[in-house]
């Protein structure tokens, strides 16, 4: 059964009073862009939860960005999940706004919205004023290499994000390289997804030459790319020198014998 839009309209006049809750879980219950908009509206008023989560409740961008507008006057918020919310380029570019002004969120999932270029690259700017968020994900937004180039522009200025997930974003070989020059010069970045992202062999080389560099880095995941013989073994030999990775996928890149078996004896001798 779900809430619906009426039932999150009533929610959110309950929520405005309801100064105990530090956490609210409404994980798929259909509230639509009118049930969003209340529940941004009770988040001026109520400024003790930390954690929402509003995956999959069909938000659309009208809904975005009156979330977006909350965020600019709420400093409670740290956790924020809308992923799968039809978000679009518009709600992409109100959250982005609300980067720029908001000091309390740490972790914000944008995961399956369909914020592409121009959500994307709003996005990207956002990490250069933003100083909080420690932890963001635009898996599956289409946002193209373009916008792969914007985000490693920012990463080279930005010092608070650890956590970034690019997967299946169509960043293609431009994004991909941009993205690995990037991490010669970030240095608190921890964790980055690229799989599925149309990486050709060029990456593995620039990425091998960043993980010569790159000393903060412990996990990186390249799976389901192009990165062949030559960018898999630009990789093998970067990691003899790398001492911070610890977790590395890369699998399915059509690798070839002798870079498996390299591959395999840093696996082995890595601690987990």
């Amino acid at each position: 059964m779900y809430l619906g839009p009426e039932g999150g309209k009533a929610l959110a006049n309950v929520f405005c009073n309801f100064i105990t809750l530090t956490s609210l879980n409404l994980w798929n219950n259909d509230l639509g862009s009118e049930g969003g908009k209340a529940l941004a509206g009770a988040l001026y008023k109520n400024t003790t939860p930390t954690s929402l989560n509003l995956e999959k409740n069909y938000l659309g961008s009208e809904g975005g960005k009156a979330l977006a507008d909350a965020l600019c006057e709420n400093s409670a918020l740290t956790s924020l999940n809308l992923e799968n919310n039809y978000l679009g380029s518009e709600g992409g570019k109100a959250l982005a706004d609300a980067l720029c002004e908001n000091s309390a969120l740490t972790s914000l999932n944008l995961r399956e919205n369909k914020i592409g270029t121009k959500g994307g690259k709003a996005l990207a700017g956002a990490l250069y004023k933003n100083t909080t968020l420690t932890s963001l994900n635009l898996e599956n937004n289409y946002l193209r290499s373009e916008v792969g180039k914007a985000i490693a522009d920012a990463l080279c200025k930005n010092s608070a994000l650890t956590s970034l997930n690019l997967r299946n974003d169509h960043l293609e070989s431009e994004g991909g390289k941009a993205l690995a020059d990037a991490l010669c010069k970030n240095s608190t970045l921890t964790s980055l997804d690229l799989r599925n992202n149309f990486l050709e062999s060029e990456v593995g080389i620039v990425l091998a030459d960043a993980l010569c560099k790159n000393s903060t880095l412990t996990s990186l995941d390249l799976g389901l790319n192009n990165l062949g013989s030559e960018g898999g073994k630009a990789i093998a030999d970067a990691l003899c020198k790398n001492s911070s990775l610890i977790s590395l996928n890369i699998d399915l890149n059509d690798l070839g014998s002798e870079e498996r078996e390299a591959l395999m004896h840093w696996f082995a001798r890595t601690p987990r």
